[in-house]
Order: structure tokens, then C-alpha cells, then sequence
């Protein structure tokens, strides 16, 4: 079920035009030529945002199998 979360942005003019949008202590920053299409960019950055965290959280979950130590006898040409 999808929930609608509320996140502070902070919309300010750019110097060349258009609006920056940025996400207070979140590494989120994206822009628009209209404040309407700052926000509409904002919330995409703002999802992928949290697709990215979530991959991360799940690429660092406990392996499923069991972890062992396996000795391989090299050849010292290999490990030199």
C-alpha cells in the first residue's frame, strides 16, 4: 500500500533563472524553469532517492547461505 510521506524543501531562484530545489540533510538536489516544474522534479528526485536507499538496505542484508573458509593451494607465481 503506497503511503504519502511530507519532506521540507527548500525552493530558491537560481541566478540564471528557474528554481533549485533542495532537501535539508538529504544529498537531493534538483531544479526547474518553473517553480510548478521544480516540485514536479523535486518529488521524482525524491523517489529515486529512496529506491536507492532501499536497494542499498537490501544489498546489505546477511547472506543467506552459510559462510565458511575455504583454503586453495596456489601456486606461488600467483600469490608472489
Amino acid at each position: 500500500m503506497a503511503q504519502v510521506l511530507t519532506y521540507p524543501v527548500e525552493l530558491t531562484p537560481a541566478e540564471e533563472g528557474g528554481y533549485i530545489v533542495t532537501f535539508p540533510g538529504l544529498p537531493v538536489v534538483t531544479e526547474g524553469d518553473t517553480k510548478e516544474e521544480a516540485l514536479l522534479n523535486a518529488k521524482e528526485a525524491f523517489l529515486c532517492h529512496l529506491e536507492g536507499e532501499w536497494k542499498e538496505r537490501n544489498l546489505r542484508k546477511e547472506p543467506s547461505g552459510h559462510i565458511m573458509m575455504l583454503e586453495v593451494e596456489t601456486p606461488d607465481r600467483l600469490v608472489a
